[in-house]
């Protein structure tokens, strides 16, 4: 049967109270149907003692034993004498009903170094399975009749929560709720397009999803180079001019892949172009929640809601399987996002999503996500400076990424190659290139979000023997 580690340290991360609310007792009961929903109490887990786990947790052995009872009733936990508390091999009434067909889960690398994948393990489930549930109880059954998938409170909820979380200047009625960062650019370049728009200008490099997206609706990208500063504004004035492009596609806040922000100056200059030329610019915020050394910059939009769109999502912050987004519009710009044609989530989602944000659900995960990703960057960081000294990492203490620059003579390309048979999951920074043949560094792109901390030692080891022994060939150079 599988063991759990009943170390202090290890229960409290793994039933960690503070996501939940309520009274400690329920807390826990939550905490404990949370670990063994997602598989982290997996069957047969062995839990401690009353007295060890009130310890840990700092409750008080009622609580552990009042929980035990209620979820051994429900088939949930087994306790038997001699053996303890373990979590049941079939939980519940699920043994009598119907089987269902066995799911195959997506294969993943073990060591999992790929961006812009959150850490799929801590999902928020239980806390969106309350604001659903709470959702579909509260609703008056007029609301359920709601065809046109406009929500009013789900909006509110967004118009408010960006007001505090990101500093926009929004109401309601700028908001569109939409499946996602990619639903939103579709959205926005179709309407784009119908108001005689034919290019996009985009940093190079950059998350190619969104310029793909884009392209498809028939805005064709005009790369901008990016350095130290962020999107280098001048060049883009430049490119703008060339071409007649007057809108903009941009990471402000966390540039994707060089990970730094886009200094004041630059903030600046880059509205300055917006309003000169009658342009508009795309934020997108895909990660600016998560900053480790300071408070989140605010959001461009806060500076202009007149030139600047914003856009975002759950893909980061919780996870991509709920396929929500949004958009904060200008006035200008609304009338035709919204009659763009594309579908917007279920009223059931949205009226979710208003619980979500108006409890405060997100924020809590939010401190917890903060938290692990902080420690997590610190420890890839400890072991890259301990096997690899010699090579420089880049990016401020922001999001789930960082860029690590390869020795003189080693590809990137060679080592993604030779990670790959480690079971080790590389990107070389090329394949967010605009412009793939203009020479550059050699380059990885190492994500940490869905990296499991045990394996963040074991995983740059990997790395620096598959880089080691590429030096020692001289690979790269020979190529």
């Amino acid at each position: 049967m599988a063991e759990v580690q009943t170390n202090p340290v290890a229960w409290e991360t793994l039933l960690d109270l503070s996501a939940f609310d309520g009274p400690r007792h329920v807390r826990l009961e939550l905490a404990v149907r949370d670990a063994v929903a997602t598989g982290r109490l997996p069957a047969g887990a062995a839990l401690p003692p009353s007295r060890l786990l009130a310890a840990s947790l700092g409750v008080s052995r009622w609580v552990v034993t009042e929980v035990y009872g209620r979820l051994t009733a429900e088939g949930i936990l087994d306790a038997r004498t001699g053996s303890g508390t373990r979590v049941a091999t079939r939980i519940g009434v699920a043994a009598t009903r119907p089987e269902l067909p066995p799911v195959t889960p997506q294969r993943r690398p073990r060591f999992d170094l790929a961006p812009g994948v959150p850490d799929l393990r801590h999902a928020p489930r239980a806390l969106w399975l309350r604001a659903l549930s709470e959702a579909l109880a509260d609703t008056p059954d007029a609301e359920l009749f709601r065809l046109d998938g406009d929500v009013p409170s789900a909006r509110g909820a967004l118009a408010a929560y960006l007001s505090r979380a990101r500093f926009t200047r929004a109401d309601a009625d700028a908001v569109v709720v939409t499946h996602g960062a990619a639903d939103g650019m579709r959205r926005l370049a179709r309407a784009l397009r119908g108001l005689g728009h034919r290019a996009l200008l985009v940093e190079d490099p950059s998350w190619q999803r969104m310029r793909q997206v884009a392209a498809a609706e028939g805005l064709g990208s005009v790369p901008v180079r990016v350095d130290e500063h962020g999107v280098d504004v001048d060049a883009l004035v430049a490119a703008s001019v060339r071409t007649g492009a007057r809108a903009a596609l941009v990471t402000p806040a966390h540039q994707f892949p060089v990970g730094v922000p886009l200094s004041a100056e630059r903030r600046e200059g880059l509205i300055a172009w917006a309003r000169a030329c009658d342009g508009v610019v795309i934020e997108d915020d895909y990660d600016a929640e998560f900053r480790y050394d300071r408070r989140p910059i605010g959001a461009l939009q806060a500076m202009a809601p007149d030139r600047v769109v914003l856009a975002g999502s759950l893909s980061k912050t919780a996870t991509p399987a709920l396929g929500i987004g949004w958009l904060v519009l200008p006035p200008w710009l609304r009338d035709d996002v919204r009659d763009a044609g594309a579908a917007t989530p279920s009223t059931i989602d949205q009226l979710a999503l208003t619980r979500f944000l108006a409890a405060g659900s997100l924020d809590r995960h939010l401190r917890g996500a903060r938290a692990r990703y902080r420690r997590r960057r610190e420890a890839l960081l400890a072991a890259l400076a301990h096997r690899l000294p010699e090579c420089r990492v880049s990016g401020i203490a922001a999001g789930l990424h960082l860029v690590l620059d390869l020795p003189p003579g080693v590809r990137a390309a060679d080592v993604v190659r030779a990670g790959a048979a480690y079971d080790v999951a590389l990107t070389d920074i090329r394949r967010y290139r605009v412009s793939p043949d203009v020479p550059a560094p050699e380059r990885l792109v190492l994500g940490y979000g869905d990296l499991a901390d045990p394996l963040v030692d074991e995983a740059v080891s990997l790395l620096a023997a598959a880089v080691r022994d590429l030096a020692a060939r001289g690979v790269g150079a020979s190529r």
